[in-house]
């Protein structure tokens, strides 16, 4: 029994070890690891998250990263991504999630100074989001769009085929790989869902069956 403490206590220590340290971390250098790890804490959909992070580039493509709390901001951005996708964010449960991210095995905050000053800050900091993004929260998915391609291209696939390459996995994973960086903003939701399907497809190796039947020699999957 001692061995196998042993071993889940180990397993815990290299968990922790792996946990980025946003205190000691330059800048807004690890601004999107934020939004992805409290986003999943919150119980968004990779969705509402991916959209969190646009949110968060739009905004600094326009503001200063010096003038704002890289963490702050990005809490916002999740409780905007989450009114925007009818997947609303508890203020308190977005506030204690950030605060126990950032303060590693600190317990949820007392309803006193430091809470209300956090709380006060995302607030704010939502209305600034809104503001710069001039109220239009209405950002097209490349979600939907792969979804979309996935079922499409599924029904070429014998089953037993389809199940053992991790097709969708991949591609959404690549997806939501992209949202770390402001590029993101430079290019159109089909595009985008359509490019992580195509490397998704040439990483795994898997080729469509009876796309050589196609008489144009590009496919709209590979464009």
């Amino acid at each position: 029994m001692k061995d196998v403490i042993d071993v889940m206590a180990l397993q815990n220590n290299r968990r922790e070890k792996r946990l980025p340290d946003y205190r000691s971390a330059p800048g807004h250098s690890l601004a999107t690891n934020f939004i992805f790890e409290c986003g999943i804490k919150l119980g968004l959909q990779p969705a509402t998250i991916a959209t969190a992070a646009i949110f968060y580039h739009k905004f600094f493509r326009e503001a200063d990263k010096n003038d704002y709390d890289c963490y702050v901001v990005c809490t916002a951005c999740l409780c905007v991504a989450g009114k925007s996708r009818d997947e609303p964010v508890r203020p308190r449960d977005a506030v204690n999630v950030a605060h126990n991210s950032i303060n590693r095995g600190a317990g949820p905050l007392e309803l006193g100074e430091e809470y209300w000053s956090w709380r006060g800050a995302v607030a704010q900091a939502e209305l600034l989001v809104l503001r710069l993004l001039g109220f239009s929260l209405d950002t097209p998915s490349p979600h939907k769009y792969l979804l979309h391609y996935l079922r499409s291209i599924q029904e070429w696939f014998p089953q037993d085929q389809w199940r053992s390459a991790p097709v969708a996995r991949t591609a959404m994973a690549f997806l939501q790989d992209f949202h770390h960086s402001p590029a993101i903003l430079d290019y159109r939701a089909p595009h985008l869902a359509v490019a992580c399907l195509t490397l998704a497809l040439h990483v795994l190796g898997v080729s469509v069956p009876l796309a050589s039947t196609l008489e144009d020699d590009s496919a709209w999957y590979s464009s």
